[in-house]
């Protein structure tokens, strides 16, 4: 039995004995792969795990020349009235949820304003202070809008259709603009191929689809929370939480893990928002005993 396999045996024992709402898990490991679904692979929001495309979707047009992450962000929108401070926020502070804006994420907040990246931009800034919220993520996509076109479309030559994944969904505000850090709808099969991409370093089959530095930077570039209670949310990158353990993890809402430890990437998708932080510890536990137990 491969590596894989056994840890997919595993991680279904241990979701059926929680009780874990999981539609499927899928692991990697080296070149070995595995998977078990409880439901058929349809295409689900994917919710904030869409954040790592977004960033994937960034440094692509950062290679290309189109996109300077450290330019301030009011340069990609200048149709925007800015807030006190926000002349200093770039795309990087927006990716990293460090814009210091205060607009909190709501159900809402893409038809609360008539423009959510204009209403954004226009509240001051406190600095570099964190504040997790969709509206970030929003307006970082709007920016790299203004260079690209439609992203949806632009993507589907430079990242979609390189991961055999066609066309998928991405959700749309009332003005047309993709929700950016959610509303992407992708298959578990879909999402382990952009955990793959981010495990080998943004190179697919061979072929380098984005820069290093961008995928090193969604579980290198960190900024610390300070007192932040749980441990698996002190510290947050260009999309990536750090940890459990000495793992990193995309983490989108009701259950949508990547978890990156090593060489090996689980990807889950579930509906089960409470339980999701107990099974990305329990997915770590069991990659590290499986390694203690080939070392043996």
């Amino acid at each position: 039995m491969s590596r894989a396999q056994t840890i997919v045996d595993r991680l279904v024992g241990i979701a059926e004995e929680d009780g874990f709402d999981a539609h499927a898990v899928h692991v990697l490991i080296d070149d070995e792969s595995a998977e078990y679904h409880w439901s058929a692979d349809h295409r689900r929001d994917v919710h904030s795990a869409a954040k790592g495309v977004c960033v994937l979707a960034i440094g692509i047009a950062a290679d290309d020349g189109l996109l300077d992450v450290d330019a301030p962000v009011g340069a990609y929108l200048p149709g925007c009235s800015l807030g006190q401070g926000v002349e200093d926020v770039t795309v990087r502070h927006l990716l990293q949820m460090t814009s210091g804006i205060d607009l909190p994420w709501s159900e809402t907040m893409m038809t609360d304003w008539p423009d959510l990246a204009a209403e954004f931009l226009s509240r001051p800034s406190r600095g570099r202070v964190f504040q997790y919220s969709n509206a970030s993520t929003y307006t970082a996509m709007r920016a790299l809008q203004s260079v690209v076109g439609d992203v949806p479309r632009w993507l589907d030559q430079r990242l979609f259709a390189p991961l055999a994944i066609d066309a998928p969904v991405w959700e749309r505000c009332p003005n047309g603009w993709i929700l950016a850090g959610g509303g992407l709808h992708l298959s578990t099969a879909e999402l382990a191929r952009i955990g793959q991409l981010i495990r080998d370093d943004g190179v697919w089959q061979g072929q380098r689809v984005v820069s290093s530095r961008w995928v090193q930077a969604m579980h290198t570039d960190w900024f610390e929370r300070g007192t932040e209670p749980e441990p698996a949310y002190r510290r947050y990158a260009l999309s990536g939480w750090d940890g459990p353990g000495a793992a990193w993890r995309l983490h989108g809402a009701y259950g949508q893990l990547l978890i990156f430890s090593d060489d090996a990437v689980v990807t889950i998708t579930a509906n089960d928002h409470f339980k999701a932080d107990r099974m990305a510890e329990r997915v770590v536990t069991t990659l590290e005993q499986r390694e203690s137990e080939t070392d043996a």
